[in-house]
């Protein structure tokens, strides 16, 4: 059950976001070059002729020559949209278009949302049938009962690709999971365990009918709507519903749930009450799954009975049943066996490998994200949406699985390298940035935002303090509140200080003139700053502990904003502050540093560089393979301006250093295995991910330019080896970019 409706944000943010620059969230990118007129012909005509006869000749082929094997269709008709009821197909588009981009994001499959204008059920089923040749599966979503079970099951039955309905059967895997640890966590078995059900939806029978098939008794279970307990003789239910009606005297839920080991809820908020949780057994196991509010908040049923297992929908509670944990890796493994189906084997196999991977150790760049150190226990039961270990672990399980069942028509021969290419496909730094946030969620801190009179300034606070990363201080004149106003939020709620009357300032002027008074400036100067220049003033707030970090950038250059900063903010002992871009695309990051502060480094600055971004970079999820950057390659061509690169070669070798180093050599070397290959000596293993620039010219223009061209998207510059957590963000940052430099700067991963 995905949480997105916990997430406070504006109307106005949220509609923002959407439209701005290419409206919608997806677009369709070309894979092959189409630059020459060659191309086109190999593309189209005449060259398209070859692929096409060579399918018709043998329909596997399109698998091999087109993008059928990596795609897949979102298929909705909006008649239960997020739980906001029958909007119909068009109003739909904007959740298949999030659904598409959540494949993309977490599994590296292509998807096209479709938006059907019908409820008639047959029309619906002969139009996503009429599609199969154009897809590798079709994911469903967003149907209402009964209507979805017939549309899958005739779905299943017609097309000989995956059909999966993910509102039912992605919340049934992940509550399994969930299920299975609970269980091994209280020393129960599933065939043991009593289980109520509460709600008898889609989600509800496909949670039932799962657990069933991994070993819950069919008489253990009882199953109840809003009339009460379904049993036997209830001539009100359809033929789903009666397919779980249990023989049973309990005609409540009340009293279905003496006793329980287990309550299932897929229902209303509120519908369960303490009292029925303290009639529970011992130890009993929560799933309370209703969104946005479940049917019992967690610390009232923890009231109730303390030693609870507990699970939500909702991610500012341990235990999220979350459907990203299952859906992209269903697919993702399912696409690469060119299954004919999802069939059972496959659903339980992906529900023990998620139940397996909370078992484990989190990854390290996982936990500093969040801040905490997940293990197994009663408050986790299921992995963090984010741990980028899911689409090797689930996948892989599903793929055996449908290759065990005899549904792969495309075996895997070596699973060992099918796991590698799986690591291959993603970017861990996309999970470590998510993750960063739900941490901010879990351990909000103080951000002043120092240039508050800017819209996007103020836009990006409201996101920062809406979604739940923190509190938002502002720095800027009154006319700050007249702005929230405008932007649609109560001004009252916002934190705002005026450096011409704050109370903070006596206070500050003691402190700034205490550093600067045999730098030439006098009390009054001192004061004046401090008046009038907000990064003066944020920086003194900063230093007198009225905040956990600061964002500012957005009115200055970058070069003038640090210069105003350091009067105030010195660097961290030990430490030359410097700053770095993180390039970041699907399957890759790229680090470059210096790119702000430090015109011409020494031999040891740039060696200092290395080890901080370094360190960085394994934060972010990632084995750092440094290279130190030049025009030439190892003394080729000679040079006058490369002597500070080798001697950060040698500062570094004298370290002993816990990561691959080279240089001096030029991008193409570095990045490119083919031309590293020429040089055998040469100490990195593969592709540099950090490239260390000879000096700040060459940096920032490189920086620049990727930002401008290149097809990454780009964070930072993140500046590092200050004493306080302070981020100076570009002057044309999007409110976005803003959140997001924040969230780093107060998690601790940009330091």
């Amino acid at each position: 059950m995905a949480d997105e409706r916990t997430i406070q944000f504006s109307e106005r943010e949220a509609l923002l976001f959407h439209s701005e620059g290419r409206p919608g969230k997806i677009e369709i990118i070309a894979s092959k070059p189409m630059a020459t007129q060659r191309d086109l012909a190999l593309a189209y005509s005449p060259g398209v002729a070859v692929p096409v006869q060579a399918i018709a000749d043998d329909p596997a082929k399109a698998y091999d020559y087109t993008a059928k094997g990596n795609l897949v269709a979102v298929i909705s008709n909006g008649t239960a949209i997020l739980g906001m009821g029958n909007l119909g197909a068009l109003a739909s588009k904007p959740v298949m278009e999030g659904k598409a981009v959540l494949f993309k994001r977490f599994a590296d499959v292509d998807s096209i949302d479709i938006e059907l204008k019908t409820e008639d059920v047959d029309r619906f089923i002969d139009a996503v049938e009429l599609m199969e040749p154009s897809f590798g599966g079709i994911n469903l979503e967003d149907i209402k009962a009964p209507e979805c079970f017939i549309i899958e099951q005739t779905l299943r039955e017609r097309m000989n690709i995956p059909v999966f309905h993910d509102d039912q059967h992605g919340t049934a895997i992940i509550a399994s999971a969930g299920l299975i640890n609970a269980c091994l966590l209280t020393g129960r078995r599933l065939q043991d365990i009593k289980l109520v059900v509460n709600g008898a939806g889609a989600a509800a029978i496909a949670c039932t009918e799962l657990m069933k098939a991994m070993g819950v008794r069919n008489d253990h279970v009882i199953m109840c709507d809003k009339a009460g307990v379904i049993y036997q003789g209830r001539d009100d239910i359809n033929q789903w519903q009666s397919a779980h009606a249990a023989v049973t005297e309990a005609r409540t839920l009340k009293e279905a749930l003496v006793g329980a080991d287990v309550f299932l809820g897929l229902s209303a908020a509120g519908a369960l009450k303490a009292d029925m949780v303290v009639d529970m057994a011992n130890a009993p196991i929560i799933f309370a799954m209703a969104n946005p509010t479940p049917e019992i908040l967690p610390e009232e049923a923890k009231t109730a009975r303390p030693d609870a297992i507990i699970a939500t929908g909702r991610s500012d509670y341990p235990n999220q049943i979350n459907n990203v944990i299952c859906f992209p890796f269903i697919f993702r493994g399912a696409l690469d066996v060119r299954a004919t189906g999802i069939n059972e084997e496959m659903k339980i196999a992906a529900a023990n490998a998620i139940a397996e991977l909370a078992r484990e150790r989190v990854p390290e760049e996982v936990a500093t994200a969040y801040g905490v150190q997940h293990s197994f226990g009663p408050e986790y039961i299921i992995p963090t949406p984010f741990d980028p270990r899911l689409m090797e672990v689930v996948s892989t399980a599903v793929a055996q699985a449908a290759m065990d069942s005899g549904v792969a028509t495309k075996p895997i021969v070596d699973m060992g390298a099918y796991r590698e290419t799986l690591r291959a496909r993603l970017n861990p730094t996309t999970a470590v940035l998510s993750a960063a946030y739900e941490g901010a969620r879990a351990r909000p801190k103080r951000v002043l935002f120092a240039e508050a009179e800017e819209e996007v300034v103020l836009r990006a606070a409201i996101a920062f303090k809406e979604g739940g990363y923190g509190t938002p201080v502002l720095v800027g004149r009154d006319d700050v509140n007249d702005r929230l106003a405008a932007l649609g939020v109560n001004p009252d709620e916002y934190e705002l200080h005026n450096s011409r009357h704050s109370p903070l300032v006596p206070a500050m002027v003691d402190f700034v003139y205490e550093r600067l008074q045999r730098r030439g400036y006098l009390r009054r100067d001192v004061e004046r700053m401090i008046n009038q220049d907000r990064n003066i003033f944020g920086s003194a707030m900063l230093q007198l502990g009225q905040a956990d970090a600061m964002i500012t950038g957005i009115t200055r250059t970058w070069a003038q904003t640090m210069r105003e900063v350091k009067r105030v903010i010195d660097p961290e002992a030990g430490r030359t502050p410097f700053g770095i871009h993180v390039l970041v695309g699907q399957s890759h990051t790229v680090f470059i540093a210096d790119t702000t502060v430090n015109e011409r480094p020494t031999g040891e600055q740039l060696a200092d560089f290395a080890e901080q971004t370094a360190q960085v970079a394994r934060r972010m999820g990632h084995e750092p393979r440094v290279a130190l950057m030049s025009y030439s390659t190892f003394g080729n061509p000679k040079g006058a301006w490369v002597d500070n690169i080798r001697d950060a070669i040698t500062v570094l070798d004298g370290r002993n250093v816990g990561f691959e180093y080279e240089g001096e050599m030029p991008p193409d070397v570095a990045l490119n295995p083919k031309q590293l290959a020429n040089y055998p000596f040469a100490r990195l293993s593969g592709p540099a991910n950090i490239l260390i620039m000879p000096g700040l010219q060459s940096a920032h223009i490189s920086a620049k330019l990727l930002r401008e061209l290149g097809g990454d998207d780009v964070i930072g510059p993140m500046l590092i080896g200050m004493e306080k957590p302070v981020q100076i963000a570009p002057m044309t940052s999007t409110a976005s970019e803003l959140v997001t430099l924040a969230v780093l700067a107060a998690g601790g991963i940009a330091r």
